[in-house]
Formats: C-alpha cells, structure tokens, sequence
C-alpha cells in the first residue's frame, strides 16, 4: 500500500469516527439536561469535535464524586430526619393562599420548616454589615460559624478577623469555610492562610481541587453560600462576600469600582436552619458531625430598625439535590405574583423556565421591574445577560440600570405586598445548577415594606433602558452577545 492510499484510508477512518462520535452525541449529550442545554453541547461537538468532548468531559456533568454525594446524602438525610416533627408555622390569613403551597415546595425540596418570631434587620450599607457581623463575634460565648464564597483578609475585614481570632483564643470554638478557587482569585490569598494558620481558628477550603492528591471534579463548581451565626442566636445572611467592596484589585480601585450588597442580621428558630446548613456543608468538607436542634427559640430582641416576628423559610440548593430548589421557588413565585414584582439580580441569564415566567408576568398586566447594573464585572456574563433584554423589554418589563462604576451584587425580589426573598442566588443557570446557595423567604407587609424602601433607593439612583435605545446598539455588539448566551448554556 503506497502512501497516497494510506493517507486516503486514514482520512476516511477519520471521517468514520467523526460521523459517529457525533452520532453517539446526539443520542448521549441531551439526556437528563434542558433542551438549552444538551443543544448547546451538541452544537460544540458539532462544530469541533476534541474540543467538544474535552470540555464535555471536564464540565459536562454537575455531579459531585461518590464520597462528596454520600456525605452530603447523610447530612440530608439528617437534617429531614430533625425536621420532621417540627410543624410549619402558621400562616397569617390575610396571606394568599398561594403561599402555602410555596412553603410546602420548600419543605419537600430542602426540608426547612417556616418558622415563626424572627427579628430581621436589612443592612444595605457594606461597612455596615461587616461592623454589625463583628460585634455579634464580639459578643460570641459558645460558638461562631463563618462561610462565604469569597474570604479576603484585608483592612475592610481586618476587625471581623481580628474579632474572630480573639474569640478562638478565649475559648469559642471558630469554624470557617471558604470556597478553595474563588477565594483564591483574590489578591492575598497566601497570606490569608498563612494569617489563619497563626490563629486558632478551624478553617477549611470548599471544594479543593488537589490533582496530585486525586481530588479531582468538575473545576467549576462552587459553594457560593454567605452565612454567619453566633452561638446559634444571631445570624447573617445575603449577597455580601468577605472582602473589601473593590475586591482588593487594583483595577477596581482605579475605576472607582466597588460592589453593592444587601445582607440580612437574623435572629430567632431561622437561625438554626442557617446553622443547619453550615453543618451539612462542615460534614461535607471535613466529615465531623455537629449537632443542631431545629426547634423554636426566643424571639428575637428588639432592635431599632428591625422588623419583629417575621415568617421565615430558608432554602437550600446546589450541586447533589435531585431538583433546582431555587429555580422553582423563583418561577412558582413568579407565576403566583398579582400586581407587583421587584427582581434584583448582578448576572440574570434566565433559563426558559424562568424567562417565561418573568415575561409572561409582564404580559399579564403585572408591573415587573428588574434591576441590573448598567456595566457589568463580567464580560462573558455581561453579554449573556444582554442577550435577554430585547425579549424582557418587548413584554413589557422594565429594565433600570444601576449606574457603573458600581456593581449592584445584591440578590432578592418582592412579590406584591406578600413576599421577599434574599440570599446568595443570582437569577443565572450557573446559581441553579453549579453553586451551592441560599434563598431566604421571608413573609408579610412588614418586610416587604422594608425591602421596597431598598429598591426605592435603586430606582432613584438608575436610569431605565428603553427598547428604541436597545435597538440601536451595533451589530457586532448583537453578535458577542447571542455568543456569551450560548456559553450559559455549557453545563
């Protein structure tokens, strides 16, 4: 056989298996993901076939290892089991009947009750939070649970640290989880090991990537929750990261750069369901179980500013529960809302699930508003997110842009004048299928009230994008855009 026909065999053999790696694609790809998704996966293997199945076989799947799943299945399993006798609490009537039904989905998807005789704070200032988080420390005499997507110890967080290592050092045992890759994008990441490696303080990264110790999974996958509590009695949650509001980048700094959060001070049974979580997330990482009782605690103490004896639900979600809670809280939400809905969200790339619901609200008659920043941190993101305006803008929602050189980081919505919810979730396909998060659904006319008075200084500060500005952008932009929207889809 000559070399003509040798390189003509070998083409074809090429071709052969081409033809029916992609044929296998499309019979594997698609099962069990959302049309969206398994049709951008074939598309790339389509279109080039080693890159398609390298990244396929690096971020194809959202599965956790066998070891990771079963210790997270335990801690389920443990939670539902302490959760079981404890009633939901009772709803006010003057509530929609929807709302039942709500709490009930939350219940079967992430096993918290709805409890009752919480005080909740908002702090939209980011000092401020980062302040109220350390007296609470201060304050600590059992124990402290710190975990945060995103942990810098720098001159921001220095007093929260500081406070935290002293605690450690008078006898309250300190427990703090970070994520391993995204706080190791921050500038003085070393250091801070180094700094927490001198403190008693147990700390431990969440979900490390360690090839040489064959600790290997899907690299973007991350545990994206913020949660703090003190002795069990006061707890912290929302949208906020550990670090300084410019992410201690110089680039930031230079651009006067700098993110806009809104966290919650909690007290009373909810915080237990917060500490619940934290176990399960300390089990994962570590294997040590901790024992928390989900049952009714005191009412909250008063505090100016505060909202008494609020309705609560926390919902956990992420990588290793059968369903997207959070994705299913949000468009059952959605789809029940009456007059009024009031989304905030940094990164919003709808699946259609949730694009139908938001759009559809809209064209029912409901006032539905959206507020994103008007530059965003994130090109690849930025251009997915716009991808979505022309359908929101032509159904009727309103889109307000908060003005860059911010970031509006803060995560939550109202549902008329029944429902709030805040926690650690974008309204991304990324928040419902690769991170952990959580969603707090907080009831009544009260909070609301106190959430719309947050989104009342959004819209004073932001400009509203029309339809005939959108239409006008250049079609290179539109091309970048519909591009970055098929990257949302690789899950």
């Amino acid at each position: 056989m000559d070399g003509l026909t040798l390189a003509a065999l070998l083409g074809a053999l090429a071709v052969a298996l081409s033809i029916a790696i992609k044929v296998v694609a499309l019979g594997v790809i698609p099962a069990n993901r959302k049309p969206s998704t398994g049709m951008a996966w074939l598309l790339l293997v389509l279109l080039n076939t080693a890159a398609g199945l390298i990244g396929f076989a690096l971020f194809g799947s959202p599965r956790l290892d066998r070891h990771r799943q079963a210790r997270q299945d335990q801690a389920k399993a443990r939670i539902r089991e302490r959760t079981d006798h404890v009633p939901d609490h009772e709803l006010d009537p003057t509530l929609p009947p929807y709302v039942g039904s709500v709490v009930a989905l939350n219940r079967t998807l992430g096993s918290m009750p709805l409890v009752g005789g919480n005080t909740v704070e908002l702090l939209p200032d980011y000092r401020g939070s980062i302040a109220a988080m350390t007296k609470a420390v201060h304050g600590a005499e059992t124990f402290v649970d710190v975990e945060f997507y995103i942990t810098a110890w720098d001159d921001t967080t220095d007093p929260l640290f500081a406070a935290l290592a002293d605690a450690a050092e008078r006898g309250v045992r300190v427990r703090m989880l970070f994520d391993h890759l995204g706080s190791r994008g921050i500038p003085g990441f070393q250091e801070m090991l180094k700094r927490l490696d001198g403190t008693r303080i147990e700390w431990r990264a969440m979900l490390p990537i360690k090839p040489l110790k064959g600790v290997i999974r899907r690299p973007d996958l991350r545990n994206h929750r913020k949660l703090l509590v003190v002795d069990g009695r006061i707890g912290f949650t929302g949208s906020q990261n550990l670090t300084e509001p410019g992410y201690n980048k110089p680039k930031n700094h230079a651009a006067g750069r700098e993110w806009v959060e809104l966290m919650a001070r909690l007290q009373g049974p909810v915080v237990a369901t917060l500490e619940a979580v934290f176990a399960q997330d300390w089990y994962t990482e570590t294997g040590e179980t901790t024992a928390v009782a989900i049952v009714p605690a005191p009412v909250g103490e008063s505090r100016s500013g505060a909202m008494h004896d609020v309705t609560c639900q926390l919902v956990p979600s992420g990588p290793g529960y059968v369903a997207e809670n959070n994705l299913r809280l949000f468009t059952t939400l959605i789809y029940s809302a009456q007059r009024r809905i009031s989304l905030t969200s940094p990164y919003f790339v709808p699946d259609e699930s949730l694009l139908y619901a938001v759009t559809t609200a809209a064209q029912r008659g409901i006032e539905v508003e959206l507020f994103v920043s008007e530059e965003s941190d994130q090109f690849m993101v930025g251009h997915a997110q716009a991808s979505y305006y022309r359908a929101l803008l032509e159904s009727g929602v309103r889109i307000r842009l908060y003005p860059s050189p911010w970031i509006l980081h803060s995560k939550h919505f109202t549902i008329d004048d029944d429902v709030a919810v805040l926690g650690s979730s974008n309204m991304d396909m990324r928040s419902f299928a690769l991170n952990y998060e959580i969603s707090l659904m907080m009831l009544g006319r009260d909070v609301v009230t106190a959430m719309r008075e947050v989104e009342d200084t959004y819209r004073r500060l932001s400009r509203e994008l029309t339809l005939e500005e959108w239409s006008q952008r250049p079609g290179r932009t539109r091309y970048v855009d519909t591009v970055m929207r098929l990257t949302a889809g690789l899950q």
